[in-house]
C-alpha cells in the first residue's frame, strides 16, 4: 500500500507537469517516463509481498494470551523496582548542624544567667548570704519559667529559636510515611513535656540539694558513721555514671548528630529545623571583636614577662633626659636678661633678710 500510494503521487506530479508544459515532443518523453515508473513501482510491489508472505510463514503469530504471560512474569520485577524507588523517596535522611545544636543549648544556658543576674540584683538589699541559701531554688524557678513558656506551649527555646530549631516526637515519625523535606513530623506530646520538666528542672534541683546537703553535713569525712559514709560513696558513683553516660552519648551525638543529651536521647526528642529556608540569625560582630581582644590581652601576657624593664629604662632614658634637661635650663634663666635668677628669702625667727 505504501509503494501503490508513492507511485500515485509520482504519478500524480508528473501529470500536473505535462499539463504545464507546452511542448509536444516533451510530452511524449514524459509518457515514456511515466511507463518506466510503472514497471518499476510493479516489481517493488512484488518483492514486498514476496518478502511479507515469507515472514509470515518463519514467524507465526503470537498466542492471543501472550500479553498476560509477559504481564505476569514482569509483575514481581516491576513490583521490587517500584519499592526500591519508594525506600529512596520516602526514607529521607535529615542532617542537622551540630554546631546549631550546641549553639542553641549555649545560648540556653547564658539567658538563664542573665536571668540569674538580674533577680539577685533586685534582692541586692537584703540581709548579705541569704539568697546564697536558696540558690538551688532560684536556678530551678528560672529554668521551669522557660520550660513553661516555651517548651509547654510548643514554642522553641531562646536557643533554639535563635538557631532555627525545634523539637519532633521522633516516635511518631515512621520511616515509611511519605514526606516532603524530611523536616516534618508533631512535636512533643503531653507526657514527653512532663517528663522532660522532670528531668531537667526536678532532676536538676534535687542533684544540687543533695549535693550542698551532704556537703554541709560532711558525709565524706571518715570520722562520721557507715551510714553516711555509704550515702556519699552512692552519690559519687552515680555522679561517675552519668558523666560517663554523658561523655558516651557526647561521642553518638557528634557520630549521628542526633540527641545532644541524654534527656532527649531518653524521650527520643529530635531537634530538627523549624524552616527549612531560614539562616541562623545570629550575629558574630561582638563574638568576633571579644575573640581579638581577647587575643590581643594573651599576647601582651605572653610578651611582657620576656621583656627587661632595666634595658627598657635605659633605652627610653636618652629620649627622657633631653625633655627635662630642656625644661630644667628653660626654668633656670631669666626669660628677659637670660641670667640666673636670685630668689629673696627671709629667715625665721630672726627676720634676717
Amino acid at each position: 500500500m505504501i509503494v501503490a500510494a508513492r507511485r500515485n503521487l509520482v504519478v500524480r506530479n508528473t501529470v500536473n507537469t505535462h499539463r504545464n508544459a507546452k511542448n509536444p515532443s516533451f510530452i511524449g518523453i514524459s509518457c515514456r517516463n511515466l511507463e518506466l515508473v510503472n514497471s518499476v513501482m510493479d516489481r517493488q510491489i512484488l518483492a514486498s509481498s514476496s518478502s511479507s508472505t515469507s515472514g509470515n510463514s518463519a514467524n507465526p503469530p503470537p498466542p492471543e494470551d501472550a500479553w498476560f504471560n509477559t504481564y505476569l512474569k514482569l509483575t514481581p520485577q516491576w513490583q521490587s523496582v517500584h519499592t526500591v524507588d519508594q525506600d529512596l523517596l520516602e526514607m529521607i535522611p535529615v542532617e542537622i548542624s551540630r554546631v546549631n545544636q550546641v549553639d542553641a543549648g549555649r545560648l540556653d544556658v547564658e539567658m538563664s544567667a542573665m536571668l540569674k543576674e538580674q533577680l539577685v540584683k533586685v534582692f541586692s538589699l537584703l540581709k548579705p548570704g541569704m539568697l546564697f541559701q536558696y540558690e538551688p531554688e532560684l536556678d530551678a524557678f528560672l529554668e521551669f519559667l522557660i520550660w513553661r513558656f516555651s517548651i509547654w506551649v510548643d514554642k522553641p527555646t531562646p536557643g533554639n529559636a535563635l538557631m532555627n530549631l525545634r523539637y519532633r516526637d521522633e516516635r511518631a515519625v515512621e520511616p515509611r510515611v511519605k514526606v516532603r523535606m524530611g523536616l516534618e513530623g508533631p512535636g512533643l506530646t503531653v507526657s514527653q513535656k512532663i517528663w522532660y520538666c522532670i528531668a531537667t528542672v526536678g532532676g536538676q534541683y534535687i542533684w544540687a540539694r543533695l549535693q550542698s546537703f551532704s556537703a554541709f553535713r560532711r558525709w565524706g569525712d571518715t570520722e562520721q558513721r557507715s551510714l553516711a559514709r555509704r550515702g556519699w560513696f552512692i552519690l559519687q558513683r552515680i555522679e561517675g555514671f552519668y558523666k560517663a553516660a554523658s561523655f558516651g552519648n557526647l561521642l553518638i551525638f557528634l557520630l549521628t548528630g542526633r540527641y545532644r543529651s541524654l534527656t532527649e536521647r531518653a524521650l527520643r526528642a529530635r531537634l530538627v529545623y523549624g524552616s527549612p529556608n531560614m539562616n541562623r540569625s545570629v550575629s558574630f560582630e561582638y563574638m568576633n571583636r571579644q575573640l581579638v581582644w581577647n587575643e590581643f590581652s594573651e599576647m601582651l601576657l605572653l610578651l611582657l614577662p620576656l621583656l627587661n624593664s632595666s634595658s627598657l629604662r635605659k633605652v627610653l632614658r636618652p629620649f627622657s633626659k633631653d625633655k627635662s634637661s630642656n625644661s630644667e635650663g628653660d626654668d633656670a634663666l631669666c626669660p628677659i636678661c637670660q641670667t640666673t635668677p636670685t630668689t629673696p628669702f627671709l629667715a625665721l625667727p630672726c627676720q634676717h633678710r
